[in-house]
């Protein structure tokens, strides 16, 4: 290995290695009370190397926005290869309950922490972008079929998202005493298969 490969993997290195302490911090404590030197801290490191890589919070948030959803999008791409566009739509859904419990951490910055989102509103913010495009993209393949009528594909997309959403959410964050513990686990998936037919016949 050449010496501008072995420096290239230290940075590399020395990113993961900031962004797996802010996460962690931000996700104890909360994005407002951590601050650079409490994430330098926890890595021992001075706060002067994290800035050699990231300007602020902000920026910091932003790199696990996108390490998050780059994860979400290649959890999806395989199932882009099925042919038939519901069948497609409702493994996209099982693909985003499945990454929210095995990811729950990263999960929870991604969608329920409280944090300012004003660096995530970039135009050049392809990751999530793309994560939510894809969802279109397969909404639009079952109303070209002619599963779905023809509403606004933005917006029936985000109905979807957002029932999906809210159930997982519930269940990560366990909202849901009021089911038999026992049971919990077969009601959700009833619930999902349920939510899935309900769209093919309701939308």
């Amino acid at each position: 290995m050449g010496i501008t490969e072995r420096k290239e993997r230290e940075r590399e290195e020395m990113r993961k290695l900031i962004l797996d302490g802010a996460q962690k911090l931000f996700l104890a404590n909360g994005y407002d009370k951590v601050s650079i030197r409490n994430i330098a801290d926890e890595i021992e490191y001075s706060p002067a190397t994290i800035y050699l890589y990231y300007k602020d919070k902000n920026e910091l948030l932003y790199a696990l926005h996108q390490r998050g959803f780059v994860k979400m999008v290649q959890e999806f791409q395989p199932l882009l290869l099925l042919t038939d566009p519901f069948e497609k739509l409702v493994e996209m859904g099982r693909a985003y309950i499945r990454f929210a419990v095995e990811n729950p951490e990263l999960f929870d910055l991604m969608f329920i922490m409280m944090a300012p989102m004003d660096t995530l509103d970039k135009e050049d913010w392809m990751e999530g972008d793309q994560a939510f495009g894809l969802l279109t993209q397969v909404v639009q393949e079952c109303i070209d079929a002619g599963i779905f009528q023809k509403h606004n594909v933005q917006a029936t997309a985000m109905m979807i998202w957002s029932g999906i959403h809210g159930y997982t959410a519930l269940y990560l964050r366990k909202r849901l005493g009021m089911l038999p513990e026992c049971d919990r686990e077969s009601i959700m998936d009833d619930a999902f298969n349920l939510f899935c037919e309900t769209l093919r016949h309701g939308l």
